[in-house]
């Protein structure tokens, strides 16, 4: 240390108690042997500036006196060892005021290059309600590019690694009572049981809390600027109100499950009959509902509505013959199958069952109309329609498109925009023969006005897609994913192509029952072979 802070070394890590942090001061305005703390005098005067990474020593007392600062609540000190220090002094002095932190102490871990993790231990306190708060974060030392010196690299996680920029600390009375979110059964459904549904929870909190009865506490939250406030600690429970929900906890616990195969997952389960959603679950290293608010080409899970369509158009049936040639060429584009495999003298059913792109994109002409697609997932799948869910939800996008980029949307590439809610809503369409919009609360909680589609698929069109997705579950692509599922089942693989990502993401769309449901993982390849399993597992659970 360079000057009087209290520091203490307990098991190889360094605590830093508040107060005593008249060093940073003297070290940072000046006082100092190294005027701006990054150079070297030379025998004429000159400073020379340091370059190069920090060295083990800098990394050590930058973030011992950083660390020191912070705790005694010397903002701008602390701030002016940042490279930030314009946007770290108002975060730095809200951590104190706005969340009401106080008594601080900072254990300091040994770096692991420059980064150094640490551990915040506080007592948050607000209007005569006290509780302790610990939690761990780190911060990276880098070489300051116009000194030299060795600073903070500054960013909110700093103060709390769920903390991301415009967000900020507060404590105070919260937003809205807690719930007690039941599902359709009465069963509780809490974060610590099924830690996917704490984005939505946390919605449902914020949308509905007032309405269920309860009565608000006092906590700790990360605020956005827009949406659901974060709890990291509650100070006073408040009451809970019951919120019900049309989530089934058999469902969600088989779905919490499914997701941990593999890394950025995500599934969604809902009924075909009603459009009540059974599951959602994520497993994502970014938080990040995707489940509900993802943006991806869904591949051939697309070929669904494209099926419909060209069915609707009279184009193609179900048993009529359908060329599937290894390529085909639209407008200059080169599309082809999977391993360039090709179905000679095959129907239209074999084709979707086995996923041929090219039977889909040489039809394209045929259609003589543009817009054809984005009107058909519009306006009988409710595709794109303002969803009232009880949360936020995208709700997927299939634009116009013309030539080589119409020709990709026909098997879920380019513009197409869904996730697995959109999907899961696809597939439940195809089962039940028309649209019903997928909601998370009952309507009747708030008499929210529900999307509905223009038209419900045609008799014929209905009976052939639900047969060419039974197909694919008995013994087209989906049949390996699908075999443990018993009773009437159905199902559509997919697999996206995404610029700069070796492998594509796997989609899998199915039904079994009254329930549907929709996978997607990241980099997971074929759909049969990683979301495949995690449908199949959520369909068994239903």
């Amino acid at each position: 240390m360079r000057s009087g802070a209290k520091v203490a070394v307990i098991g190889g890590v360094f605590v830093l108690f508040a107060g005593g942090v008249g060093y940073g001061a003297y070290n940072v305005l000046g006082g100092g042997d190294d005027d701006d703390g990054g150079g070297t005098e030379s025998k004429s005067g000159a400073v020379t500036k340091r370059s190069g990474p920090p060295s083990a020593e800098e990394i050590r007392t930058t973030a011992e006196d950083f660390l020191a600062a912070w705790a005694s609540g010397k903002a701008p000190v602390a701030a002016q060892l940042t490279n930030n220090a314009a946007e770290a002094e108002p975060a730095l002095v809200s951590f104190r005021d706005g969340a009401h932190v106080g008594g601080v102490t900072m254990k300091q871990g040994a770096p692991v290059g420059a980064t150094v993790p640490f551990t915040v231990s506080a007592t948050v306190s607000y209007e005569g309600a006290r509780k302790p708060w610990t939690y761990s974060s780190e911060l990276t030392v880098v070489r300051g590019l116009t000194t030299g010196r060795p600073l903070v690299d500054w960013a909110p996680s700093v103060i709390h690694p769920q903390l991301d920029e415009q967000e900020q600390l507060k404590t105070g009375p919260a937003a809205a009572p807690p719930i007690k979110a039941v599902d359709r059964r009465g069963r509780e459904l809490a974060k610590e049981k099924y830690p996917s549904l704490g984005p939505v929870l946390d919605q449902l909190r914020q949308k509905y809390g007032d309405e269920s009865g309860g009565k608000a506490g006092v906590e700790l939250v990360i605020s956005p600027p827009n949406g659901a406030d974060t709890t990291l600690l509650t100070l006073s429970a408040g009451e809970p109100g019951e919120l019900r929900t049309t989530l089934d906890a058999d469902v969600q616990a088989a779905a919490e499950k499914a997701v941990k195969r593999h890394s950025e997952a995500s599934v969604v389960a809902i009924k075909p009959s009603t459009g009540e959603i059974r599951a959602v679950a994520n497993n994502r290293k970014d938080g990040f509902n995707a489940a509900l608010g993802g943006q991806q080409a869904p591949g051939s899970t697309m070929k669904i509505m494209t099926a419909a369509l060209l069915l609707d158009k009279g184009l193609v049936a179900a048993d009529r013959k359908a060329e599937c040639p290894k390529n085909a060429m639209y407008q200059g584009r080169t599309f082809h199958n999977l391993g360039h495999f090709d179905i000679p003298d095959g129907t239209f059913t074999q084709s979707f069952a086995r996923s041929c792109n090219t039977a889909f994109i040489k039809l394209i002409d045929d259609v003589h109309d543009d817009a054809a697609l984005a009107k058909l997932a519009r306006d009988t799948f409710g595709i794109g329609l303002d969803w009232n869910t009880g949360v936020q939800t995208f709700d997927g996008s299939v634009p116009e498109g013309s030539g080589g980029e119409a020709a990709a949307q026909y098997i879920g590439q380019g513009t197409v925009q869904m996730n697995a809610l959109t999907v899961a809503s696809v597939a439940a369409t195809a089962k039940n023969g028309g649209f019903e919009q997928p909601v998370i609360v009952p309507r009747s909680l708030d008499d929210r006005e529900l999307a509905t589609a223009d038209r419900q698929l045609s008799g014929a069109v209905w009976r052939q897609l639900r047969d060419m997705m039974r197909a694919t579950a008995q013994w087209g692509s989906g049949a390996q994913a699908m075999a443990g599922v018993p009773g009437d089942k159905g199902a559509k693989t997919g697999s996206a192509e995404v610029d700069g990502q070796a492998t594509s993401n796997s989609w899998f769309a199915g039904f079994a029952g009254d329930l549907a449901a929709a996978a997607v993982v990241q980099s997971g390849g074929h759909g049969g072979d990683a979301a495949g399993p995690l449908v199949a597992s959520v369909l068994k659970a239903g």
